[in-house]
C-alpha cells in the first residue's frame, strides 16, 4: 500500500495536480499572513466579510460563556440547545419556510437529504457540475442517479423522458462553486412541476449574496417553498461562521430527523457557534450595503479583465473564474501571483474537467477598489510575461 500511495502521489505531482495545505497566521480578511508571507487574498468564500466581524466574535464569546465549549452529544440525545432551536426558527422565518434543520457541514446536509429522503426505486437527476457532496450523496443513496448537461433544461427533459417510473428528485447547485454561474431555476422548477418531480437546491454560494435580504438564488428567481421543496444552505461562506441547514416543510424536516444518518449519528455543533450564526444572520438580513458593494466590485473586476482581454467565465456572482486551460499554466500563474503578493487558487482536474483549469478569483465585500485594481495590474503583468 505504501508503494501504491507513493506512486500515485508522484503521478499527481507530475501532472501538476498535487495539492498542498497552507498555514494561515491571521484571521480571514483581504490581507493575510500565510506561510510566513503577507498576501492579498482573492480565494476566500467569505463573500460578505463576516468571518472576522467583531459583532459575531462577541456573540461567539457570549455563547461560550453561557453554553461552554461543546454540545456534548447529538441533537437527538441531549445536544440540541435553545441556541440551536432559535437559529433554526430564525432561518426558517428568513427564508419563508416551515422549518429548518441544522447540520454540522454542508457535505453532511447533502448526504443526509439524498440518503434520507429517497428510497430504492426512486430516481435522482443531477446537474453534471453539481458540488461533490451532492454527487457523493447520490452515489451513497438508494435511488438510481442520472446526470444532465450543465444548466441545460432540455437535457433534463430528455432525462425525464428516458428514465421513467419511481418518485423523482432533481438536485442542483443554485450558484455553481467553480463556474460562478447561476442555475436556470425558473425553467428547472417548471420542468419539475410538469414531471411531478421534487426540486432540491444547494444554495451554499447564493445565500447571503443574491436575492432580497440575501435569501439567495431561489428568492432571486421568484420561487417559493412549493417550487423548491428542499433548500440547503451553509453558514461557513457568506455567513462567515460554520455549519449548514436544510429548510422546507414540516414533513420533510421530520423525515430527515428520523432518517438522515449524517444528522442522527453526529455531535451537534457547539451552541456558541449557533449564537454566532444568529448574529451573522441578523447582519446578512440588515446590511444590504455589503451585497451592493460586492456587486460593484464584481463589475469593476470584470470590466478591467475585459479591457485586458482575459477570458473570464460568465458570472455575476463573487466567483470569477479566469479560464487558463491546462493545469500547468494555472499552477504557474497561481505561483507567480503569490510571488507578487496575491493568493489566488489554481483549480485543476478532477475538480473541473480536463482542459478547463483556471484561477478561481473570489471577491468579498471587505475588498477595496484599490485592491481589485492591484490584482488586475498583476494579471496584466502575467499576461505580458506569457506573451514574451
Amino acid at each position: 500500500m505504501e508503494e501504491r500511495w507513493s506512486a500515485r502521489l508522484a503521478d499527481r505531482r507530475a501532472q501538476h495536480l498535487y495539492r498542498r495545505r497552507r498555514v494561515s497566521e491571521t484571521p480571514q480578511g483581504p490581507e493575510m499572513q500565510i506561510d510566513g508571507s503577507s498576501l492579498l487574498s482573492f480565494c476566500s468564500n467569505d463573500y460578505l466579510g463576516l468571518a472576522n466581524d467583531s459583532r459575531i466574535i462577541e456573540a461567539l464569546k457570549e455563547g461560550v460563556d453561557r453554553w461552554g465549549c461543546g454540545s456534548g452529544a447529538a441533537h437527538l440525545v441531549n445536544g440540541h440547545s435553545a441556541a440551536h432551536h432559535a437559529l433554526e426558527e430564525e432561518l426558517a422565518d428568513w427564508l419563508g419556510r416551515d422549518r429548518a434543520l441544522l447540520f454540522s457541514t454542508g457535505y453532511m446536509a447533502n448526504l443526509g437529504v439524498l440518503t434520507g429522503l429517497l428510497d430504492k426505486g426512486d430516481r435522482l437527476f443531477q446537474d453534471k457540475l453539481n458540488h461533490a457532496s451532492l454527487i457523493d450523496g447520490g452515489l451513497q443513496g438508494s435511488a438510481s442517479m442520472h446526470r444532465y448537461r450543465h444548466s441545460d433544461p432540455d437535457s433534463l427533459q430528455r432525462q425525464f423522458e428516458t428514465h421513467t417510473g419511481g418518485t423523482r428528485m432533481v438536485a442542483t447547485d443554485g450558484v455553481f462553486s467553480m463556474d460562478g454561474d447561476v442555475a436556470r431555476l425558473g425553467e428547472v422548477a417548471q420542468l419539475c412541476r410538469q414531471a411531478d418531480a421534487l426540486l432540491m437546491v444547494d444554495d451554499a454560494h447564493g445565500l447571503g449574496v443574491l436575492g432580497g435580504e440575501g435569501r439567495g438564488s431561489v428568492d432571486e428567481s421568484g420561487l417559493s417553498q412549493s417550487d423548491v421543496p428542499v433548500l440547503m444552505g451553509t453558514l461557513g461562506k457568506a455567513f462567515g461562521v460554520a455549519g449548514a441547514f436544510v429548510a422546507g416543510s414540516e414533513a420533510m424536516i421530520e423525515t430527515l430527523i428520523q432518517q438522515a444518518r449524517s444528522y442522527i449519528y453526529t455531535t451537534a455543533m457547539p451552541p456558541s457557534l449557533a449564537e454566532a450564526s444568529r448574529a451573522a444572520l441578523a447582519i446578512v438580513r440588515d446590511e444590504s450595503w455589503r451585497r451592493e458593494k460586492l456587486a460593484a466590485l464584481v463589475y469593476r473586476f470584470r470590466d478591467g479583465a475585459d479591457e485586458l482581454g482575459l477570458t473570464l467565465m460568465p458570472s455575476y456572482t463573487p466567483i470569477q473564474p479566469l479560464l487558463l486551460g491546462d493545469a500547468e499554466t494555472a499552477v504557474r500563474w497561481s505561483r507567480r501571483l503569490e510571488e507578487l503578493g496575491f493568493l489566488v487558487t489554481a483549480i485543476r482536474p478532477p475538480t473541473v474537467p480536463a482542459g478547463q483549469a483556471r484561477l478561481r478569483v473570489t471577491l468579498s465585500a471587505v475588498h477595496e477598489e484599490e485592491q481589485v485594481d492591484r490584482l488586475l495590474d498583476a494579471l496584466e503583468q502575467l499576461q505580458q510575461e506569457q506573451a514574451a
